[in-house]
């Protein structure tokens, strides 16, 4: 597959993981009634933070969206217009969730491909993976003070680990990126579904 293609494919999971983690942050600080400004403060730490930390860790500085603000502008785009919009959407803690969700598993894998571009160990891609996709969720929830979403009950972080996981097994074996990108969002996006359906966790300790 040719380079161009490459890119516009994680492009398009850059833009949707932004997108989806903006309307998550601006949802949530609609439920804590902040104003406009409030909106764009939780949109934005959502969308970028776990993408700020990844960079700073793996010495890519300065980082991604001062390099290129088309990221944070989309963020704040994504976060007023939620704000405006926000009186049109019932049920709002649930949208938070698969905005959360989709976001989640977009980054994961956005996170993994990162690492591996700059030569990090496998165990590495995967940490930084997951790191990309829970740290901006974990600042939106503390920004909120309300309980974090990756300590609810049903699986959250597993989701993430199995999304990059499986997409770095497919790279591994030689597998193309329309491919291994695809089959990894889907894997893990339909373990966090499942899980937010159905309820399921993992072992709890002392349980």
């Amino acid at each position: 597959m040719s380079l161009d293609l490459i890119n516009l494919i994680l492009s398009v999971f850059s833009l949707t993981g932004v997108v989806v983690f903006s309307i998550s942050g601006a949802l949530l600080a609609a439920e804590k009634k902040l104003d406009i400004l409030g909106f764009v403060l939780v949109g934005a730490v959502t969308s970028i933070g776990g993408g700020t930390l990844r960079d700073i860790l793996l010495g890519e500085v300065p980082v991604s969206w001062v390099r290129d603000p088309s990221s944070i502008s989309i963020s704040i785009l994504a976060s007023v217009l939620t704000y405006f919009a926000v009186h049109l959407i019932s049920s709002r803690q649930v949208w938070i969730l698969w905005m959360d969700a989709i976001g989640l598993i977009a980054f994961s894998i956005l996170g993994t491909q990162a690492a591996l571009v700059h030569g990090t160990p496998l165990i590495i891609a995967v940490v930084m993976g997951v790191m990309t996709a829970t740290f901006g969720g974990i600042v939106r929830d503390v920004l909120c003070g309300v309980s974090l979403t990756l300590m609810r009950p049903e699986m959250y972080i597993t989701c993430a680990l199995l999304a990059s996981v499986v997409y770095i097994g497919l790279r591994q074996f030689g597998v193309d990126e329309s491919i291994a990108i695809p089959c990894a969002f889907f894997a893990g996006f339909g373990l966090r579904a499942a899980a937010m359906v159905y309820k399921l966790i993992l072992p709890r300790f002392g349980a």
